[in-house]
């Protein structure tokens, strides 16, 4: 008997495709710690914005214990089945992706690299991932949207702003420019405790920087008497320092705009003003499409979201930068999954459950869609690609997660990633090493 060629797909070919040139790709390595301890490397000297955005909070115990978990849960391999041809295509609110990964929100992407969210914008639209832009991005929506392309993927990420106009007027750019779905973060209403930016007294919302989406803003500038900034780039490397001196030592009037205008957007965003269930009305009232919170990781808390209409939740602690001591986020979408109701409004279309923190590699992807989740975001390992490389080190990045979740898929015994979405009595073991 003789099998079949499988046919060729662009995930498989990205491997074969690197045998083929004889070298690595360019970040020089696929493994993801040495990636990492290559970003570091590129940011040696500007470790304090490296820290900000790879840091956590307190003592790092939750972003640890984020790593941990994914180590507790094993693939367990069946064997002799056909799963030469696979499909990791997923549809989530309707819209069939090319994969189950998500480039998470993250902020102020300009202390990295000086494409910033551009970069990682574009990179994302190039491979066919929806892209999750922050509220505290380093460019504007319209630029980032522009960066995205007319066919990407994007969904809208909201730090809750403190003054309804403001709120609006976000709501009204984002649905404007072509983000389909809104996200909103519920776990940064206040900074978390981060020693590594304490000591360094580092904060780069104070200096103008990650503030790109309210100075491009008509209703948030008009408060000053200002006029929205387009196509505003914020200075790459990124010196706090200088900044500093040049408003309160040399007068320079720009410096002194825009750490007041820093100023004045931390209190919008992040003004200790902490929201209900009850609030969410006025975001489901001002917003036409799926509403997705991020931040869940109670059962009654995913349960509250079902009983308020809300389309998604992202099971989630922030990377373990808002909480110390917390549980692991894998081990949170476990404990929820259990639920009758969150299964129950799963299956009946009601509900999208996506997870979030600690998402290091393919197989990590496959751990968390096999407890239950539906779509997986990716948060630092981009950021370590956008460091080392911009562009191209985002694009590889994707790439390599998405293929060695393809690969690792097809290893384990299955040929769709919908055959394993909460089947993890039949997927995983849970062993303690």
């Amino acid at each position: 008997m003789t099998a079949e060629v499988p046919l060729p797909n662009k995930w498989t070919n990205y491997l074969v495709d690197i045998y083929v040139r004889g070298r690595p790709p360019v970040l020089g390595t696929v493994n993801i710690k040495d990636i990492e301890e290559k970003a570091r490397e590129a940011m040696k000297d500007h470790i304090p914005a490296y820290m900000y955005t790879f840091g956590s909070a307190g003592t790092c115990s939750t972003d640890s214990a984020n790593k941990r978990a994914f180590e507790n849960y094993k693939l367990v391999p069946r064997m002799l089945v056909d799963v030469s041809n696979r499909n990791i295509e997923t549809t989530i609110f309707g819209v069939t992706y090319p994969s189950p990964l998500l480039v998470a929100p993250v902020g102020v992407q300009g202390l990295l690299h000086a494409d910033a969210e551009l970069a990682t914008a574009s990179a994302a639209g190039s491979v066919g991932v929806p892209f999750i832009m922050s509220t505290a991005s380093s460019r504007s929506i319209e630029d980032v949207a522009k960066a995205n392309g007319p066919r990407g993927h994007r969904w809208y990420q909201l730090y809750w702003p403190r003054t309804a106009d403001i709120t609006l007027s976000l709501l009204k750019r984002a649905k404007a420019n072509g983000f389909t779905a809104l996200v909103i973060t519920l776990d940064t209403m206040i900074l978390g405790w981060r020693p590594h930016d304490l000591e360094t007294a580092y904060l780069p919302f104070a200096y103008g920087v990650g503030i790109q989406v309210g100075t491009s803003d008509p209703v948030f500038m008009q408060r000053f008497d200002l006029p929205p900034r387009e196509n505003e780039r914020t200075r790459f490397p990124f010196e706090p320092e200088k900044i500093r001196m040049a408003a309160l030592e040399q007068g320079d009037e720009e410096a002194q705009r825009n750490m007041s205008l820093g100023k004045e957007w931390l209190g919008e965003l992040n003004s200790g003003a902490f929201r209900t269930w009850d609030d969410l009305k006025f975001i489901k009232d001002n917003w036409e499409g799926p509403v997705i919170l991020k931040g869940i990781q109670r059962v009654t808390d995913a349960e509250k979201a079902i009983a308020h209409g809300i389309d998604g939740i992202i099971v989630s602690n922030h990377g373990g930068r808002q909480v110390d001591g917390a549980i692991a986020s894998l081990d949170a979408l476990d404990s929820i999954m259990k639920s009758r109701k969150v299964r129950a409004a799963q299956k009946s279309g009601k509900l999208t459950v996506l997870f979030d923190s600690g998402v290091r590699t393919g197989s990590d992807v496959l751990k968390a869609l096999a407890i239950g989740a539906q779509g997986v975001l990716i948060g630092r390992p981009i950021m370590y690609g956008l460091a080392i490389a911009g562009w191209e080190g985002v694009e590889q990045i994707l790439l390599q997660t998405i293929c060695d979740m393809h690969i690792t898929l097809g290893l384990c015994g299955y040929g769709s990633v919908n055959e394993i979405i909460g089947k993890k009595d039949e997927v995983l073991a849970n062993l303690h090493y």
